[in-house]
């Protein structure tokens, strides 16, 4: 074994520290072994090459997404041994409830799944996404006057936390006089996640969630819309139907919601912190796409290919099987690294070199791929655009701030520590201030 392997097999990549600020040199070591890779500390099967991590996303037949967001850490209540030549299918079933998130759409399997993504995209019709957008612009000017005038901020506090928040709630129709409530019960502080310990996202979020507040109040919003209509976007949501015209509760309602919520707030604050860290650390892109904006939109995808919000997902094996050429039990947990699929040389050309104008940054699977392809991603994309056009608009030099990450060459930067988010703790900007009202 060379020092190479030694180090990489020494540490458990869900339990230690090690990979936590770069996962990249350890993913590269996996895939050049076999995109497909049973590691030796939790015998978890790595998947780390882009074609075999499509392959698992659009095949529900073969994994399950029962424990999707915790693979087994939060305790798996399935019993699985014994059972590796089987189809464990009505197993995963008998046992599903007792399942962590067991009644949130990313852990869901069809035919459940299918019914409650079709309310979802029901619920957000293209006409609604675009009078949402429309509205961002409104939305992130009112934001950044909160801390256009110090010159600096910490860009997921001041900025994109609060208006990832505000954006949802427009988009869903809570209304005004609800919405400095929503903030102050959805935006997490980052020093809660900042002690939460590696893995910490997913074993933190089955104790401590907003999501029972948020199932309460919007059940209560539908709950009043079907007795008193308004006209409004909630009545809207209180008359939508399964693609059988069966009428959900008004729990499932407020499940829905509340995974967009989830889903929206989270991968919209961990690629702006990135994109806001690369305008910072290279001026001679943040010069390109001042002149010209309509690089703004390919930009963002690098982003989400280079250093996507989401690092890994879970599957669980249904049946025996093969991916890549591997033997795959029954039973077996498999860690879908969508970081890693991300730098597949096969799919993207010298993947570790940040390319402004890569034609095909769009095919990364920062926001999964198939059925669970995360709800969230369109209003991630428009709400990136329309932030970095804004904080363009109304400042010069965006910079890192020194006094607070160290000087160029010596950075100091602290990274989630969770093997499911990819993102920064924080980020502290400056900026010279643009004369006059927002544009």
């Amino acid at each position: 074994m060379n020092d190479k392997q030694q180090e990489f097999e020494k540490y458990d990549f869900f339990r230690s520290d090690r990979f936590v600020n770069d996962p990249y040199a350890y993913f590269d070591y996996l895939r050049e072994q076999s995109p497909v890779l049973r590691e030796p500390h939790q015998g978890i099967v790595m998947v780390t090459g882009y074609d075999e991590a499509l392959e698992i996303y659009n095949d529900s037949d073969r994994f399950s997404s029962c424990m999707s967001t915790t693979g087994p850490f939060a305790g798996c209540p399935i019993p699985l041994q014994g059972h590796e030549n089987e189809d464990i299918s009505g197993l995963i079933e008998a046992h599903r409830d007792k399942t962590p998130f067991s009644d949130q759409l990313p852990t869901l399997d069809p035919p459940k799944h299918t019914d409650h993504r079709a309310l979802l995209l029901a619920l957000i019709t293209p006409k609604r996404l675009k009078e949402n957008e429309e509205f961002m612009w409104t939305l992130a000017d009112q934001q950044i006057d909160t801390f256009i005038a110090r010159g600096e901020c910490e860009i997921m506090a001041d900025f994109a936390q609060p208006f990832a928040v505000l954006v949802v709630s427009d988009l869903l129709g809570v209304p005004a006089e609800d919405r400095i409530q929503f903030r102050k019960r959805l935006i997490r502080q980052e020093q809660e996640q900042g002690g939460a310990g590696v893995g910490g996202v997913a074993d933190r979020e089955v104790h401590h969630s907003p999501l029972e507040w948020l199932y309460s109040t919007f059940s209560a919003y539908i709950e009043d819309r079907r007795r008193h209509p308004r006209g409004d976007i909630l009545s809207g949501l209180a008359k939508a139907t399964f693609p059988d015209k069966s009428v959900p509760t008004p729990l499932d309602v407020a499940r829905i919601a509340a995974n967009l919520f989830a889903a929206g707030q989270e991968t919209t604050v961990r690629l702006l912190s990135y994109a806001f860290q690369v305008v910072g650390e290279r001026p001679d892109l943040q010069k390109r796409l001042r002149e010209d904006r309509n690089l703004i939109p390919n930009f963002v995808e690098e982003c989400l290919r280079f250093e996507g919000p989401v690092k890994g997902d879970f599957r669980l094996a249904k049946k025996p099987t093969k991916v890549g050429g591997v033997d795959i039990p029954a039973g077996t947990f498999l860690y879908i690294a969508n970081s890693a699929a991300n730098r597949d040389a096969r799919k993207f050309e010298n993947p570790g070199e940040f390319r402004i104008d890569r034609e095909n940054a769009r095919l990364h699977v920062a926001f999964g791929r198939g059925r669970h392809t995360c709800p969230g991603a369109p209003l991630a994309r428009a709400e990136a655009v329309v932030s970095l056009n804004r904080m363009f608009d109304r400042t010069r030099d965006i910079h890192i701030s020194e006094k607070v990450h160290g000087p160029p060459g010596a950075r100091r930067y602290g990274y989630l520590p969770t093997f499911i988010l990819r993102g920064l703790t924080h980020l502290a900007l400056e900026f010279d201030p643009v004369s006059g009202e927002s544009e």
